[in-house]
């Protein structure tokens, strides 16, 4: 366990090797689960205000989820996370390419500059999830078998996840943070 601050980071996230790898999984973290992604506070106040900018990269099927559910709901857990297509179970955001990976709406309207919001922290920061308690956070690596492909693509590659995740690590924590994560990492990678 890796202390920072008053975050609590597992051991995983610096040893377990994991680069997605779209062309396996074809963006099945996107598609299966209990629930939508979840989404902090403050992400439901700008998926309010970028919707109708977004509405246009979205399907059919999600704006009808949407235009239902709402652009969040509250999960089992007393979570917010984003709907879910009715039937199918994948996030209300997701289109898929021509080669039938799931990407998302929001992330492609980023890209095309149409919007300043990349996508809600939790999807930029998987397989890391992060959990708030009274005391302390606790982030972790979430382990599902969907993602094999990524750990072994991780292997090959020699890519921990921390530094898999750099770029959504230092956007959650800032680069100060990401730069105590990797100093912790070195001291326990020495032999």
């Amino acid at each position: 366990m890796i202390a920072i601050d008053d975050m609590l980071i597992s051991d995983e996230v610096v040893d377990v090797e994991f680069v997605c790898n779209l062309n396996v999984c074809k963006g099945a973290c996107c598609v299966e689960g209990d629930s939508g992604a979840p989404l902090e506070e403050e992400e439901l106040v700008i998926l309010e205000q970028t919707y109708d900018k977004i509405k246009s990269y979205i399907p059919e099927s999600g704006i009808q989820a949407i235009e239902t559910q709402g652009l969040y709901v509250i999960d089992e857990d007393g979570d917010y996370v984003t709907p879910l297509v009715e039937g199918n179970k994948h996030c209300a955001f997701v289109f898929f390419d021509e080669q039938g990976i799931a990407k998302c709406s929001i992330e492609k309207a980023y890209n095309d500059n149409v919007i300043d919001f990349k996508k809600p922290i939790s999807c930029h920061l998987y397989p890391v999830r992060v959990k708030k308690y009274k005391n302390y956070t606790a982030i972790n690596y979430h382990k599902w078998q969907l993602c094999d492909s990524a750990c072994t693509l991780g292997q090959q590659l020699q890519v921990p996840v921390y530094k898999f995740l750099k770029d959504p690590l230092i956007r959650k924590f800032g680069t100060e943070w990401y730069e105590q994560l990797c100093k912790a990492a070195k001291r326990i990678k020495k032999p």
